[in-house]
């Protein structure tokens, strides 16, 4: 959807500036002898695919003159540039789903974001064949994209369809941070859904049940209640399987959610 070029002295003001007016531009000084540099390129050149906005890249030893007028003291040093006013971004590399945010702030969408919309709307009007052939050619353009297995992942589950949304888990690894905490989450909505359909054989079978009913239509506060109080009553049950329920629910909704700080605390209490 964007455009990747490379920008010199004589062509930053209509590459950078006037482009500017008419959408986002990140102008990247880098350096060829700069690691941090050479991890962040391929990440922004990607999203120049997806999203509609302009990647400027200057080379700070090609382009000194450019890169002392907007004081740049170390690389990457990204600046983004609208309506011709050239803006503080960030300097170092950032994680994709960092650079996401970004895009989001940006206000823009990718191609891949507006095909997934599609796909959901598809399905929601009952066309559920299409909308997951669809999701399966996008897996397969993009094999690699952490963020759409993530997606399709959950797109599977609201269509009760467990198995496929832990098979498409499977290449995401513990050591992909950013990505392996929602993954766990995902996992144990997973198993929730199979915990569903084991019939209950007692009171704490059915307030596990019910707590994770609960998670599973995102009534989350609900679910962290149910948990809570089967870890207060029984730490064994389930092999401690409602403290971790707790934890995965945690992985899913990010250390900065505001239910997460809360039981998380609750949960400390109840343990200790």
């Amino acid at each position: 959807m964007g455009e990747s070029i490379v920008v010199k002295r004589d062509n930053f003001a209509t590459e950078v500036l006037e482009k500017s007016y008419d959408k986002p531009v990140l102008v990247d000084f880098f350096a060829q002898w700069c690691g941090p540099c050479q991890m962040l390129k391929p990440m922004l050149e990607k999203l120049a695919q997806e999203y509609d906005f302009v990647l400027a890249k200057v080379d700070i030893d090609a382009s000194p003159d450019l890169a002392q007028d907007y004081g740049v003291e170390g690389v990457p040093d990204v600046r983004i540039v609208v309506d011709g006013a050239v803006n503080p971004g960030f300097v170092g590399v950032l994680p994709e789903p960092q650079l996401r945010q970004l895009m989001a702030q940006l206000q823009l969408t990718s191609g891949l974001d507006q095909a997934l919309e599609q796909i959901y709307a598809k399905a929601s009007q009952g066309n559920l064949q299409a909308a997951e052939a669809e999701l399966a050619d996008l897996l397969r353009q993009y094999p690699d994209n952490r963020g759409l297995i993530l997606e399709a992942a959950n797109f599977y589950l609201e269509t009760d369809q467990p198995a496929l949304a832990e098979a498409v888990l499977a290449p995401i690894q513990e050591s992909e941070k950013e990505y392996f905490a929602r993954a766990k989450g995902l996992k144990a909505l997973i198993a929730f859904k199979q915990a569903l359909l084991i019939a209950p054989e007692s009171d704490l079978d059915r307030q596990f049940q019910q707590a994770a009913q609960a998670a599973l239509q995102e009534d989350y506060s609900t679910a962290f209640q149910g948990f809570l109080a089967i870890v207060s009553r029984d730490r064994k049950y389930r092999q401690d399987g409602a403290r971790k329920a707790m934890l995965a629910l945690f992985d899913l909704l990010g250390d900065d959610h505001p239910l997460t700080k809360n039981y998380r605390k609750q949960l400390t209490m109840a343990l200790y």
